[in-house]
C-alpha cells in the first residue's frame, strides 16, 4: 500500500531526484517562471512554497535594519536570519549564472534573492493569516516528442491582501 507516502520518484534514485529539484528550484527562483512537465511542476510547488514560507516566517526580522538595534537584539536577529538562510540553502544552489539578451552574464545569489526580493512581497499576506499560494501552475500543450503533459510554473507577484 502507498498510504502516507508523499512525493513522486520520477524513476530516479534519491540523489538524482534531489539534484533535479535543486536545479529546478534554483531556476524557478532565478527566472521566476519555468516550463516543465506537470508532475515535476506539482512536486516543485511543494518545495518552492516551503522555502518562501521559511523566509516569510522571519517576519519583521526580514526587513529590520540591524544597524539600529542594540548588540543583543542584533545578535538574535542575525542568528535567526542565518539559521533560516542555511535551511533554505539546503534546497537550492548557492549561485546561478544568468545570461542576458546582450550576451553578458550575471551571477545571482539565489538565497539572497529569496530573502530580499521574493519573500518581502508576501509579508503583508502572511500577517493576514493567508499562507501559501505563492506559485501558479498553468497547463500547456503536450510536449511534441513524447506527448508528456507540460506546465508553466511561476512565482506570483505580491498581490494586495483581500479584506
Amino acid at each position: 500500500m502507498r498510504h502516507r507516502k508523499a512525493g513522486r520518484k520520477f524513476g530516479r534514485n534519491t540523489s538524482h531526484r534531489r539534484a533535479m529539484f535543486r536545479n529546478l528550484t534554483g531556476n524557478l527562483v532565478l527566472h521566476e517562471r519555468i516550463e516543465t512537465t506537470e508532475a515535476k511542476a506539482k512536486e516543485l510547488r511543494r518545495i518552492a512554497e516551503r522555502m518562501i514560507t521559511r523566509a516569510i516566517r522571519l517576519g519583521d526580522d526580514l526587513t529590520v535594519d540591524v544597524q539600529k538595534l542594540d548588540d543583543e537584539e542584533r545578535s538574535r536577529v542575525l542568528s535567526r536570519r542565518t539559521h533560516a538562510q542555511r535551511q533554505v540553502a539546503r534546497f537550492v544552489p548557492r549561485r546561478l549564472v544568468r545570461t542576458n539578451p546582450d550576451g553578458t552574464t550575471d551571477e545571482i545569489d539565489i538565497v539572497h534573492k529569496i530573502f530580499h526580493d521574493i519573500a518581502p512581497r508576501y509579508v503583508e499576506r502572511a500577517k493576514a493569516d493567508k499562507g501559501g499560494g505563492y506559485t501558479r501552475i498553468t497547463k500547456m500543450l503536450s510536449r511534441k516528442g513524447d506527448n508528456a503533459p507540460m506546465a508553466l510554473i511561476e512565482i506570483l507577484e505580491g498581490e494586495e491582501v483581500e479584506a
